[in-house]
């Protein structure tokens, strides 16, 4: 995978985590940011590196709630999963 294509596939997923987060509204979206640097010290974008850090805040900031946006994630990547990159970040996420 070049680098260009590895940077769509990173920003597919930032943009993705960034508009289910945002449906569920915008203190939702900001209150994952936020905590997400907090916590890791990274944004949004960094999640496609560390899978585990979504999961992590998202555990923290929802308890068992947080499979259904995960799931929603996963939905809205589906179409993409046949890609090695995305496969491998939403068979993190679903663990």
């Amino acid at each position: 995978m070049d680098a260009i294509d590895e940077q769509i596939k990173k920003a597919l997923i930032a943009i993705t985590i960034e508009r289910v987060l945002l449906e569920m509204g915008k203190p939702v979206l900001d209150a994952f940011t936020k905590k997400l640097y907090k916590n890791y010290n990274c944004y949004i974008p960094d999640c496609s590196d560390h899978p585990e850090y979504l999961i992590q805040v998202l555990k923290e900031m929802y308890g068992n709630s947080y499979k259904t946006i995960v799931s929603a994630i996963m939905g809205d990547l589906a179409e993409f999963s046949h890609q090695k990159f995305i496969a491998n970040f939403i068979k993190i996420i679903s663990n």
